[in-house]
């Protein structure tokens, strides 16, 4: 089981159609934007990535609080981060220390994608990475961490977030 958490709006949904679409059998199509809603609860989604499936748990942004429930079995987590809006990205540290302290969590592989950077506004990695203190997160996380660029709307990054899935 993988979860994909992160603040509401930062592109969750729209990353999970766009995997399920990359993983098909049928050849991806990333022109059409699929509709999406704010997530109410959980979408469960399996993905099959080289013969392997994988289920991947999105976690609504609003139910923050309540993550915790949802780490026990997890073995990957997948934070997503709206690198086009400074406005949450304390916000977002914030829920990402927590969830990086979580027993349950101590030794989940942990994908952060700093998403949205097909906007004119996002943050460069160096800035963001500055903003977070990544560097600093990553040295004394008990968890392996890999950092990625995407966008879930224009398909970047994605096949870089399916390899991740594959190899964990």
């Amino acid at each position: 089981m993988a979860l994909l958490l992160g603040a509401p709006g930062v592109g969750k949904t729209l990353l999970m159609k766009r995997l399920m679409k990359l993983s098909s059998k049928d050849p991806p199509d990333l022109a059409e934007i699929p509709p999406t809603q704010p997530t109410v609860g959980t979408n469960l989604t399996d993905l099959t990535i080289q013969k392997t499936c994988v289920t991947v748990r999105e976690v609504g942004g609003s139910m923050g609080p309540i993550w915790p429930s949802y780490y026990t079995d997890c073995k990957s987590v997948m934070f997503m981060i709206d690198a086009a809006n400074p406005n949450q990205v304390s916000a977002s540290c914030v829920q990402l220390l927590t969830m990086l302290s979580a027993q349950p969590l101590a030794e989940a592989s942990v994908l952060i994608l700093f998403n949205k950077i097909d906007m004119p506004c996002y943050m460069s990695l160096v800035e963001i990475k500055s903003l977070f203190r990544m560097d600093d997160i990553i040295t004394s996380a008990s968890q392996p961490i890999t950092v990625l660029h995407t966008s879930a709307l224009d398909g970047t990054g994605l096949q870089e977030v399916l390899q991740w899935l594959h190899s964990t």
